[in-house]
Formats: structure tokens, C-alpha cells, sequence
């Protein structure tokens, strides 16, 4: 009787017919792929893939041509099924699959299916987003994180620099002339510095006012303080804005990556570190070891002021400033001190600038103002009535732009019940210069309470000798730095003179800093200087101590 069991031919058949019939049911592009003699066989595909032009002939198949060696590695493989990516076509018209081979049986080691998913869509929105994220909408420059990704690809990092550009007063710029010019203006500060650049210079714009570049370099270090200069030059043509022509000016940091950077971020940090320096020295600076060190210890200062300042550990001392002519006490200097919770005093000039840069001198000017004219009250008041001295404190440039001061004054003024006149704010040169006009009327502001307004440091800054006459000054505070050695110095004598002679025509007072002999007190009262503070007279003192020097223990 013949056998009716079917031969390996008729298993064969059958099992093509259900592949084929099955690939049409998948939607995506499939194709049922057979190597024979060494060679590729397209046997079955189904209508996508007809449509999808990925090849209907094994010689000429892009896929075959492409993904060859793949699916030879496949198919004499163990695995029943991997997935792979493949990128069809050139940048201006790339296809992106997600492809999966898996055998159609197991028993057959020499066939195999490949299906495709269109991923093109996806990936080039995923794309256009990641291009949104790393790009400067303002400029089309890099931004910060794009500028990462830059540094990221160079491989050989040690031959490389970093910048960082930080054009200077931009804020000030912005807020006086219009987010619309300041938008401007960037766009061309961009462009100029994209000018200075070589061609193979990279620049990103990775702040607010803030550009970023990545050099090679071919020689020596110099070559970035070469480009920085270069920069500094090309921006100091003024940029003609609507009906303004501005002068920028820029301070710019270097960071070298064979340097002790751990990564990118850390990179970029260390330029911006260096910006910190250049700003102070006027000069393109590179960054050193220690001012990451520096920047660690103001940062936890800031912290601990913080928390000083919330917490009321502050305290204020008072230095004399005593009529020359009669060496009675008129007023007294409160001068802020620290000391921490750990029993550490900090000097004034360390934590001082801290307070400035981090915005935190703002709440604790406010505070010395109000423990000022709390300490003055209290010493009316132990005296009976008033006690015969004003109290003078120092206003800071960050203050008077960011904060309102004579409510500030006038708040502290009405709580204690002191008239305004027993009041000196001292502002420096520097303040008034920063914002001229902002700053004359908060002047004003103060002067119709009463108080007495003091320029400090006068000498030292660059003020605009209108502003003496125009602004309600009463008191110029000579420096100590032109007081100091003053017997010695001849030119010294002369600027103190010429000082003197200054305020006299202006209808003010002065005050010298730094007096520490009987004798230069007794030649400045000679030229006719008006009051005197220094060691000469006594240090800074605790509030006790100072109310002691106005009412004597004997005395009552």
C-alpha cells in the first residue's frame, strides 16, 4: 500500500504558502527572505513592502545591500529573533526603521523574516525638538546645553579652550532702554564676536548676557588670550541702537580642557569662575585652581549669612566721629559685624561683598537700619531725652537699585519716634554713578525726611562733579587712603586741600577718615575740615560702650 505521509517538499510548500498568506496580513513592511547557495532570496514579501521601495529584487534590494551582512549573521546564528535600527537614504531624504528578522520555523536555519517600522516621523520630531532645546531662540546660536554637546564631540579635549563672554552692564542696558534693544543688541554682539572668530571656532550663547566659544588650539595658550583681546576690540565700535549709540565693553574668562575639569559643565564653570577675576582686573583672565576654592568658601558663607541674617546673630558696632574744632562726639558710624554660631568672626570686607553679590545686603541694610535707630532710641531714652548724636549707615549700590529705602527709613523713623535729622545715610561715589538719575531721587526721598546725606569715600571713585551741585549732599567723608600718611605726603596734603576748598564753595561739611594722631587731627582742623573718625578717637565699640563716651559713668 503507497505511503500517504507528506515528503519534506510538500512540508516545504506548505509552509511558504502559510509565510506568504501571513505576510499579508501584517501591515507594516514585511519580506520572507531564503538563503540559497550563499545567496539572497526575496521568496515572499507583502503589499507594504512592494510600496515601501525597499526592493523587490534580492541584487538590487537596498535592504539586501544594507542589511546583508546582518541577516547572514542572523540566520548562521543560534537566536530566533533580533532587532536592529537602519537608516535608508542620504541626509536630505533618510528613512528611519526599526528592523525585526525572526526564522519563520525553527527548523529552517536558512530562512528567515524581516519586518520594518517607519520610525522617520518620530525621529525627526524627536530631532526638531532636540533642536529647539539646544538652540538659542533669540541669536539661532547654541545654548547652554547644546554648547555641552559641542564640547562633548571634540575627542581630544586637551588641545582645546573655553570662553566665556560676559558683556558687562547689560543689565542696566536692558532695563533702561527696552527688552526690544537689549534683544538687539545681543543679536549684534553676536555677530561681531562671530566675526573675530576662525572658522573653526564655535560660539554659543549660554546665558542671559553670556556667549560661549570653543577653540583648538594649534600653538600655545596665548592663542585664546589672542582671540579674547581680539574680541574686546571688535566690540568697543559702538552699537548704534533706534537713537542710541551704545559702547559695550565685555570680560572674558578662559578655561583650558587638558586642565583639572571633570567634565563639560565643570569646563564651562571654570571659564565662567574666571569671567569673576576679569571683571576686577579689566583683562581676559584664565582660570586658576583656586578660584573654584574661593567660589566653594563664598558660597557657604552666603549660606551661613543667610542664615545669620534670618536668625539676627548680627550685631552692630559704633565708631565716633567727633567735631574737630571741640573733639565733642557728634554722630556715630554703625558698622555691621559677624560672628557665627561657631564663635568665628568674620572681617566686614569678606562678608560684605558676599552680601553684595548674592542680593542679601538688601535684608541686612534693612536690618542695620532698623537696629540703628533701635539702638539711638534706646540711648534717648536711658539719657532722659535726646542724647546729642545723630547715627550715620552706609548705603550700598545694590541697595539703592533694588531696594526702596526711604520707606525703608521712614518705616524705622516712626517706629522708634526719632526725627529724621538724627539720621546720616552715607552713599559712595560708586552708588551714584550706577544710576544717576534712580539714585537723585531716592536722595530727595530721603532728604524730605530730615536725614543728612553723606558721600563716603570721596576721592576715590569718579564722580561727575554736577552731581555735587545738584544733588542734596551735606557731607563730603574724605578717604582714609588720601588721610593716612598725610604729614609726609605733600600731594596728599594738596588733594585733602583741594577737597576742603571743594566743599566750602559747595556749601558742605567734611569728614576725614582715618585719623590717628593728635597731631594730623590738629592740621586737618588747621585747614578746615570739619569732623574727624579714627582710631585716634576709638575703635569701633559695642552699643554700651559707645553710649559711654557720650554720657561718662560719673555723669549719670
Amino acid at each position: 500500500m503507497a505511503s500517504t505521509a507528506p515528503d519534506a517538499t510538500t512540508h516545504l510548500t506548505t509552509a511558504t504558502d502559510l509565510v506568504s498568506r501571513a505576510l499579508e496580513l501584517i501591515p507594516i513592511p514585511a519580506v520572507h527572505i531564503h538563503l540559497i547557495d550563499g545567496a539572497f532570496e526575496l521568496f515572499a514579501m507583502n503589499r507594504a513592502y512592494r510600496l515601501a521601495g525597499l526592493g523587490v529584487v534580492a541584487e538590487r534590494s537596498p535592504m539586501i545591500v544594507d542589511l546583508g551582512p546582518r541577516i547572514r549573521a542572523f540566520l548562521e546564528s543560534q537566536q530566533l529573533r533580533i532587532d536592529t535600527d537602519w537608516t535608508l537614504g542620504d541626509a536630505v531624504d533618510c528613512r528611519y526603521y526599526r528592523v525585526t528578522m525572526a526564522r519563520t520555523f525553527a527548523w529552517m536555519h536558512d530562512r528567515c523574516t524581516v519586518s520594518f517600522i517607519d520610525q522617520t516621523s518620530q525621529i525627526q520630531t524627536e530631532r526638531s525638538l532636540r533642536r529647539e532645546m539646544t538652540t538659542d531662540s533669540l541669536t539661532g546660536l547654541p545654548n547652554r546645553e547644546g554648547f555641552e554637546e559641542l564640547i562633548e564631540t571634540v575627542p581630544d579635549r586637551s588641545i582645546s579652550a573655553v570662553l566665556a563672554v560676559d558683556i558687562d552692564r547689560f543689565g542696566r542696558l536692558n532695563s533702561c532702554l527696552g527688552s526690544l534693544a537689549g534683544d538687539e543688541l545681543l543679536i549684534t554682539v553676536a555677530r561681531r564676536i562671530k566675526g573675530a572668530l576662525r572658522g573653526r571656532d564655535m560660539l554659543a550663547r549660554i546665558g542671559g548676557d553670556q556667549f560661549g566659544i570653543l577653540m583648538t588650539i594649534d600653538d600655545d595658550r596665548e592663542e585664546a588670550h589672542a582671540l579674547a583681546e581680539r574680541i574686546q576690540r571688535t566690540l568697543t565700535t559702538p552699537f548704534r541702537l533706534t537713537d542710541y549709540e551704545i559702547s559695550v565693553e565685555c570680560s572674558v574668562g578662559i578655561a583650558y580642557g587638558g586642565d583639572d575639569a571633570s567634565d563639560v559643565a565643570e569646563l564651562i564653570r571654570h571659564a565662567q569662575f574666571a569671567v569673576k577675576r576679569a571683571k576686577a582686573s579689566g583683562l581676559a583672565e584664565s582660570y586658576l585652581p583656586q578660584d573654584f576654592a574661593i567660589a566653594r568658601a563664598q558660597f557657604s558663607m552666603e549660606t551661613a549669612l543667610r542664615r545669620a541674617i534670618e536668625n539676627r546673630e548680627l550685631r552692630l558696632a559704633y565708631q565716633p566721629i567727633c567735631d574737630l574744632s571741640s573733639g565733642r562726639i557728634v554722630s556715630f558710624e554703625a558698622l555691621a559685624r559677624w560672628t557665627d554660631s561657631s564663635g568665628q568672626r568674620h572681617c566686614p570686607t569678606t562678608f560684605i561683598p558676599v552680601a553684595e553679590e548674592s542680593g542679601l545686603i538688601v535684608p541686612l541694610g534693612r536690618w542695620a537700619i532698623d537696629e540703628a535707630a533701635r539702638t539711638l532710641a534706646a540711648w534717648d531714652a536711658r539719657f532722659g531725652g535726646d542724647c546729642g548724636v545723630r547715627l550715620a549707615v552706609n548705603l550700598s549700590a545694590i541697595q539703592l537699585q533694588r531696594d526702596a529705602i526711604a520707606p525703608v527709613v521712614e518705616a524705622a523713623l516712626a517706629s522708634t519716634g526719632l526725627a529724621g535729622d538724627r539720621f546720616t545715610l552715607e552713599l559712595t561715589e560708586s552708588a551714584i554713578v550706577t544710576d544717576p538719575d534712580r539714585i537723585a531721587k531716592t536722595m530727595h526721598a530721603l532728604k524730605a525726611l530730615g536725614t543728612t546725606l553723606a558721600m563716603d569715600d570721596f576721592g576715590t571713585g569718579y564722580s561727575n562733579l554736577a552731581y555735587l551741585q545738584k544733588l542734596p549732599i551735606d557731607v563730603l567723608k574724605i578717604d582714609r587712603s588720601f588721610v593716612t600718611g598725610m604729614l609726609a605726603d605733600r600731594d596728599k596734603v594738596s588733594i585733602v586741600r583741594a577737597i576742603l576748598s571743594l566743599a566750602q564753595a559747595l556749601g558742605m561739611k567734611t569728614t576725614a577718615e582715618g585719623v590717628e594722631t593728635f597731631d594730623l587731627a590738629q592740621t586737618l582742623t588747621a585747614l578746615g575740615c570739619t569732623y574727624g573718625q579714627g582710631y585716634f578717637y576709638a575703635r569701633p565699640l559695642e552699643a554700651d560702650a559707645a553710649y559711654a563716651m557720650i554720657v561718662p559713668a560719673e555723669a549719670g
